[in-house]
């Protein structure tokens, strides 16, 4: 059983349900797996807001870079490309902002944030890829 405690059918559902994804850690950089993960977001019709402090007034692949969650607008679905110790706020945000769904990347688990999530109703997933699960199930 994944960690998350999420079977197929709920990735399905999760990704039936969201337009629109916050990516958290973005990067302009193409060797990044947060670049190439919003590639694949955009092209598969997502509307992704990359969020990055750092980056932010920038672009990256076309798309203008918010400093802070907030920032991004409504939204379905936050994707977190942080180490597990700094999800925890960016959890808070998206429970406050009312996000549906909290993705947490390959090798990012932080059960804390993510039993907050649960709480708020917020689906899950950890310790996974979008765009993996997409190849995986046979999404679209």
């Amino acid at each position: 059983m994944p960690i998350d405690g999420l079977t197929d059918d709920d990735i399905r559902a999760i990704f039936a349900r969201t337009r629109r994804i916050a990516l958290v850690g973005a990067s302009n950089r193409p060797d990044r797996p947060s670049f190439n993960v919003m590639g694949f977001l955009l092209g598969r019709g997502f509307t992704v807001v990359p969020v990055n402090p750092g980056l932010a007034g920038q672009q990256i692949l076309g798309q203008p870079v918010v400093g802070a969650l907030e920032e991004a607008g409504a939204l379905d679905f936050v994707d977190i490309f942080r180490t597990p110790a700094r999800v925890g706020p960016v959890v808070e945000d998206a429970i406050r902002l009312g996000a549906h769904t909290i993705w947490m990347q390959l090798g990012v688990v932080n059960e804390p944030a993510a039993n907050c999530a649960h709480r708020a109703g917020l689906m899950v997933a950890m310790d996974r890829c979008p765009k993996i699960e997409f190849f995986r199930l046979g999404i679209g």
